[in-house]
């Protein structure tokens, strides 16, 4: 129902609706956002990046052709522009890991998280709070493309068929990248498990 109304907003944008426009922005803004962050650790870059994704997608509306779902479109926009600004950032310099970064993404992203495989209850802030530096420290041991397509499914719940979309590439792919991915996490993580 939500893609027959993005669909639907599109179209009216397309026309020159700036209403349905805003509308669309601000029904995926927080996405946007989220899956920058995912990817950047960094709010600040983030939010820069979903904005020139929504302007992006202003310009390149008429493109749209309602293959895919409008989120899987937002979605690939996000995540390659996301990669473009990490790789830049890397030239000039490595990121700082942040905690409280780390601790936007996993509270603010929708469902179960990665780290509620480990937690079995709410009250233990200390040691959710150990569990998100390590995850994203661990994370930060990945490839681009492992750490893009583990958040992409476990922060954001895609399914392997929008995974591939998202991503262009074959299912297949999109199935090794993540067992590869999920691998090389849960190496990165072992220390720390097998600590507690």
């Amino acid at each position: 129902m939500k893609e027959q109304e993005d669909s639907a907003l599109v179209s009216l944008a397309v026309d020159g609706d700036q209403r349905a426009f805003r509308e669309l922005v601000e029904r995926h803004q927080a996405r946007a956002f989220r899956t920058a962050l995912s990817i950047l650790k960094h709010e600040e870059q983030a939010r820069d990046v979903a904005q020139d994704a929504f302007v992006k997608i202003y310009t390149k509306l008429p493109e749209f052709r309602g293959q895919a779902a409008f989120t899987t479109w937002l979605h690939r926009i996000v995540s390659n522009l996301s990669i473009d600004r990490l790789r830049k950032t890397k030239r000039h310099g490595e990121v700082e890991y942040d905690d409280a970064r780390t601790h936007a993404v996993s509270d603010s992203a929708s469902g179960p998280t990665l780290a509620s495989v480990y937690l079995d209850g709410p009250g233990r802030a200390l040691e959710r709070s150990e569990l998100r530096t390590q995850m994203g420290r661990a994370l930060q041991t990945l490839s681009d493309s492992h750490r893009e397509v583990l958040l992409m499914r476990e922060i954001d719940g895609l399914s392997y068929e929008e995974l591939a979309e998202a991503l262009e590439v074959a299912k297949g792919t999109v199935m090794s990248r993540l067992f590869h991915a999920r691998k090389k996490f849960m190496a990165a993580m072992s220390g720390y498990l097998h600590a507690r």
